[in-house]
């Protein structure tokens, strides 16, 4: 089944035309990855879908009941979870307390049984549960978002730029969570620079630039492909030559 299918959409901001007729699908159980350069449309396909930036024009479907033009909240409901770019932890509040937000609109009755199992996904933010959000590390704070978007009911997990500004060992922990996330049958679109971690955690891949989609293929096809990972992605043929000697030593 498709979890997520997105028809010819174009989007924009004011008058500016950013997402130009894109397509692609999400089969569910997949971890699939939105690969591009800065400013190339990942975090506004993102946003499209959400419902933070409705498209104009085209289709939008989570497991075949179409979503374009509803409200975020309602998006919500049908059991889509975004984790934003920046993460949007409230800083003055503490981790027990930013995670019961999440709660808020689920309808969860069980909330303590939900809070743990987010902290048995993340043990570290239970030792730190009373700590104000602003005491914590960058990678903790990405804990707090994605173990948020964990409770409840749900389906679907959009994930926008979620190593941004994080150590190479954090990158690594956020490339196993999202692993994680896949094998309790969680399906994970992902909008991601990190080229390493994506190729690690996807099954397929998308590359946008300037709005149009110029890549679609599986991890073997994407690692294989030398010439669009340097034209699309910046990756120079020499770095990605020292990658594979570093990986097969």
């Amino acid at each position: 089944m498709k979890a997520l299918a997105v028809e010819a959409i174009h989007t924009y901001y004011g008058l500016s035309h950013v997402l130009h007729g894109l397509s692609f699908e999400v089969r569910e159980g997949e971890v699939v990855c939105l690969l591009g350069r800065n400013g190339a449309g990942k975090t506004t396909t993102i946003r499209s879908i959400i419902g933070l930036t409705p498209p104009r024009q085209g289709r939008i479907a989570v497991f075949d009941r179409e979503i374009q033009g509803k409200k975020p909240y309602e998006i919500f409901r049908e059991g889509v979870r975004l984790i934003p770019q920046g993460r949007h932890v409230y800083p003055m509040l503490t981790v027990e307390e930013n995670l019961r937000l999440g709660l808020v609109a689920s309808g969860v009755r069980e909330v303590k049984e939900e809070l743990e199992k987010a902290y048995t996904a993340y043990p570290v933010l239970k030792e730190k549960r009373n700590a104000k959000a602003r005491t914590l590390s960058g990678g903790q704070l990405q804990m707090v978002a994605n173990a948020r978007a964990l409770l409840g009911p749900v389906r679907l997990i959009l994930m926008d730029e979620p190593t941004e500004g994080l150590s190479p060992l954090m990158i690594e922990q956020i490339g196993e969570s999202i692993l994680e996330m896949k094998q309790k049958g969680i399906t994970v679109l992902l909008a991601e620079q990190h080229l390493q971690m994506a190729l690690k955690v996807g099954d397929r891949h998308y590359i946008i630039d300037n709005g149009h989609l110029v890549f679609q293929g599986t991890t073997p096809e994407l690692e294989a492909n030398e010439e669009v990972q340097a034209l699309y992605l910046g990756v120079s043929k020499k770095r990605i030559t020292s990658n594979q000697k570093g990986e097969d030593q």
